[in-house]
């Protein structure tokens, strides 16, 4: 089973062709070997999202949407191969239900159902009401992956966690250490859900090097300097992690190449 993660950052800008190399979310779909594809800040409702991944259900992906509660913001999506066996959308009894930043699906594959969360956990701003329900939505996501656990089930929750757990994860780490997505309670935060059982996947198969990036602004020479950010992560059950054999971003070859601020971060599993 393979698995890829990507921030369209707005799938109805991610679907059109920029340029002569055919770049876009749709030639993505049409070549990836993925099986399943987490989709976040697809900024569009239901219908919108389905109108633009038009030609990718004809192609045979299913679509499972949850659209955000404010228009151009969130949202989120899971393309699969194969029929969902069961969907679920945010989390009910909290503020966050009908936000779009989580989504939940059960797919099947030869090795059995494997449950995949779709993520996206918005940015934050240090001292801010906004990051106050930044980490209010931070505790409601550990709260639901604690029950996964509990469940015993095979589970990768994938997406845009805007969080750099370490210093190997963020080029310009030291300007960054009173900002959010890599303030110290953020980190420790993911560090619990590590140490609770989650497995880093990527890092697990890259350990003790500098990214891999998986973010880049596109102001600059960030992009061509390599100076990114690795938020966009697959924390996955110990069960399904011992299962994962190969992990990379999908880096683009040049700027030009670009379809999003994101890669396409990707794991193969067993």
């Amino acid at each position: 089973m393979i698995v890829t993660t990507i921030n369209v950052n707005g799938i109805r800008a991610a679907v059109r062709e920029r340029s002569p190399q055919n770049r876009g979310l749709l030639p993505y779909l049409s070549t990836t070997a993925a099986d399943v594809v987490c989709l976040q800040e697809t900024r569009a409702d239901d219908e919108q999202v389905a109108d633009a991944l038009a030609p990718a259900l004809a192609d045979g992906w299913h679509l499972a949407v949850a659209c955000p509660h404010l228009k151009g913001r969130c949202g989120v999506a899971i393309l699969s191969r194969t029929p969902f066996a069961a969907v679920r959308i945010g989390w009910t009894a909290t503020e966050f239900e009908e936000h779009g930043r989580y989504l939940e699906a059960d797919v099947d594959s030869p090795a059995g159902t494997v449950t995949v969360g779709s993520l996206y956990v918005h940015t934050g701003e240090a001292g801010t009401d906004r990051q106050l329900e930044k980490e209010r939505f931070m505790a409601a996501l550990a709260k639901r992956m604690a029950e996964l656990s509990a469940d015993g089930r095979d589970a990768v929750i994938c997406g845009d966690w805007n969080i750099a757990h370490t210093e190997n994860d963020i080029k310009a780490w030291k300007a960054n250490v009173k900002k959010a997505g890599f303030l110290p309670a953020e980190r420790q935060w993911l560090t619990d859900l590590i140490e609770s059982g989650w497995v880093d996947v990527v890092r697990s198969l890259h350990p003790d090097v500098a990214g891999p990036y998986s973010w880049w602004s596109w102001r600059g020479k960030a992009f061509d300097n390599d100076a990114g950010w690795r938020i966009d992560y697959h924390l996955a059950s110990e069960s399904l992690a011992a299962r994962a054999h190969a992990a990379r971003v999908e880096r683009p070859a040049a700027y030009a190449l670009r379809w999003s601020d994101h890669a396409p971060v990707t794991v193969e599993f067993g």
